[in-house]
């Protein structure tokens, strides 16, 4: 790898400006040594490794270069599309020019991202002309002949939440499979075959860990066979491998069949059997309805238990089973042919098991220690929906990844808790001596950075003073940095009461999360150097701002998830019952790990500078806190606002008033 990232390297003789970067190196040593280990070595496990590589060292290429030139078949696995976007447009173009020439790489989505051509064929004979316009059909037409997989991202005018796409791009439970007349002509059989012919599969978390669920039942994977999966953003692994190994049943998922139905029986359907079809519709369609309407009305996400301890949901969980039973066998006695009537009963049966797994009378004496599931449900303005998700996804990542593949590498700038891997070693289900490597980002915090703690006594997030407290706070910050500020809050709430106490009282363009969509907000934060962005969730991760716009990072307090989360509070029950601690043992380290991304949202390039604001004591008040010190940056740390006026070279008086 010397020859590559050294000073004097290949990389080095061909990018301007170039740094040398010794984690780089070191890090794509790593890689390059675990991909070259003997196939003997694989007995059955993958071999794997922890890269925590912080912002600036040059990690992407420090992975892409070993995988390029190891002669495998690499799925490089991102949580974000822009990460995604990156690695195709610059990082490829790069190694194809200078390291290997014949590198064929290909990003690969999911496959409702793909034109489904045989459901396009059923709505134009349909004539759906609520959804279709002549327009569109002809641009549509004059698309399919041009485009190689068929990809919905190449119609730039179809709109995100276009409901025509809907209906005709892929599903796997409506594939006809080698029964389809489409077949020859299909993207997303062109898709496979490229796929096949590639070394570099880009790939995000979510198509990944739904391909390995699909695996599980022999039929409808997109990914061909692979060797190595390198995972960046590797923080997210365990969120998103916990959605594709649950299940899930929503009422929308009914209607979306309903709908699906009652589409294929104005074309397909036999006269003689349209009436009786459509009533068993009819009947789902009400069953589904009778059944949300036993949940409360509430917004939220809740255990399930609770409800069926305090409601008789049998009877219309009943029903509900017995409609789709019905319109199942309805579906199967369907003329045999080139129609989708035996997909749609595999759907309805599915989603009837689903329901019994999810709903059914199995609520018994199982231990604490034995249970696999927690059992939730979720409201939302157009939808219920109801969720088994795994309490632990160790088990489910050893049989559906670890035992399938040579190598697993997993990077991320924010991988370790209070200066160590063994949070999300335990989380992933790896043994302790699993190698791993920790590399420093090579920005100069100490230098060009300040970390800022509200003096004592400044209210904890607990105490009734701490609002009013925060706001005034954030103002004199705001005010000393000009404006140039990305405030991060922990909760919707608290950003609206913020906004709505500083609105009129800040003097600099103030943006708030919600107003617009996340790519123009960024743009506008950035193009008006002096603005004020507030923002929750998404924003403490993804957003790189470099430069004079983003001078200032405050963060309210320290961000702890609520525990009454279904999911979270099963899995701090788990903890418990095993003996652990759910406090230190699971909320801190998830904590760190969200709160080292939302810093790291200052810092971008070599050339950055500004502070970072942490309103929350509990960093001195609590024993706990030495363990988020210990993840931050190595920033000098003051509790005076004089040393931030310092700072942006204004002055200030320590009361927290605006100078």
């Amino acid at each position: 790898m010397d020859r590559f990232f050294g000073p004097d390297g290949l990389l080095a003789q061909h990018l301007s400006p170039y740094q040398y970067r010794p984690g780089q190196l070191e890090m794509a040593r790593a890689v390059a040594q675990l991909l070259a280990a003997p196939e003997d070595d694989f007995a059955g496990q993958a071999a794997c490794l922890l890269i925590e590589a912080e912002t600036g060292l040059g990690k992407t290429l420090a992975y892409l270069i070993p995988a390029a030139l190891s002669g495998q078949r690499v799925v490089v696995s991102t949580n974000t599309r822009n990460l995604q976007d990156q690695i195709l447009q610059r990082e490829i173009p790069l190694i194809q020019e200078w390291v290997a020439p014949d590198l064929k790489a290909l990003c690969v989505k999911g496959r409702q991202n793909y034109l489904c051509l045989y459901r396009w064929r059923q709505v134009q004979a349909a004539g759906q002309a609520d959804i279709l316009t002549g327009g569109e059909a002809q641009a549509i037409e004059s698309w399919i002949d041009a485009t190689v997989h068929g990809d919905r991202s190449e119609l730039h005018w179809l709109g995100s939440g276009s409901q025509l796409w809907q209906k005709i791009c892929c599903q796997s439970h409506f594939c006809l499979g080698s029964q389809c007349p489409e077949a020859t002509g299909c993207f997303l059989n062109r898709l496979r075959r490229d796929a096949a012919a590639s070394q570099l599969l880009i790939v995000n978390h979510h198509l990944l860990f739904s391909d390995l669920a699909v695996r599980r039942t022999g039929y409808g994977e997109v990914l061909p066979r692979y060797e190595t999966v390198l995972f960046d953003e590797a923080h997210h692994v365990e969120n998103v491998a916990t959605t594709f190994f649950g299940f899930t049943f929503s009422r929308l998922q009914i209607l979306d069949l309903c709908g699906d139905v009652e589409r294929s029986s104005a074309t397909d359907c036999p006269e003689s059997r349209r009436a009786d079809l459509l009533a068993a519709v009819g009947r789902l369609t009400g069953s589904i309805e009778r059944f949300a309407a036993v949940f409360p009305e509430q917004r939220g996400r809740f255990p399930l238990w609770e409800l069926l301890n305090s409601l008789d949901l049998a009877p219309s969980r009943d029903d509900l089973g017995a409609a789709l039973e019905g319109i199942a066998q309805q579906l199967e006695s369907m003329p045999i042919g080139e129609n989708p009537w035996p997909q749609y009963a595999a759907r309805a049966w599915e989603l009837a098991g689903r329901l019994e797994k999810i709903a059914g009378d199995r609520f018994d004496d199982v231990s604490a220690e034995e249970v696999s599931h927690t059992y939730w449900y979720e409201r939302t303005d157009r939808n219920l929906s109801l969720y088994a998700t795994p309490v632990d996804v160790a088990a489910e990542l050893h049989a559906a990844l670890f035992t399938q593949v040579r190598h697993c590498v997993f990077t991320s700038a924010t991988l370790t808790a209070g200066g160590n891997f063994h949070y999300v070693l335990e989380r992933l289900g790896l043994p302790e001596d699993t190698p791993t490597l920790s590399l420093a980002s090579p920005f100069d915090y100490r230098n060009r950075t300040l970390l800022y703690i509200p003096e004592a006594p400044f209210p904890e997030p607990t105490t009734p003073g701490y609002p009013q407290a925060l706001h005034e706070r954030l103002a004199a910050l705001i005010d000393l940095a000009g404006g140039r500020t990305l405030a991060l809050f922990t909760s919707l709430a608290a950003m609206d009461r913020a906004y709505a106490a500083l609105r009129d009282r800040l003097r600099y363009p103030l943006l708030i999360q919600g107003e617009a969509p996340r790519r123009v907000l960024l743009q506008r934060f950035y193009r008006k150097t002096e603005s004020v962005l507030f923002a929750v969730s998404s924003f403490w991760e993804g957003v790189d701002v470099p430069g004079e716009s983003l001078s200032l990072v405050v963060i309210d307090k320290l961000p702890f998830e609520v525990p009454s989360d279904p999911v979270i509070m099963a899995r701090m029950n788990r903890i418990k019952v095993l003996g652990g601690n759910p406090f230190n043992d699971y909320q801190v380290p998830r904590a760190i790990l969200t709160l080292r991304q939302g810093v790291g949202r200052l810092m971008r390039t070599a050339d950055d500078r500004g502070v970072i604001a942490m309103l929350d004591t509990r960093l001195f008040g609590k024993g706990y806190g030495r363990q988020f010190f210990r993840s931050l940056p190595p920033s000098p740390i003051s509790r005076n606002l004089d040393d931030v006026a310092a700072f942006f070279g204004r002055q200030s008086s320590q009361g927290g008033q605006p100078a």
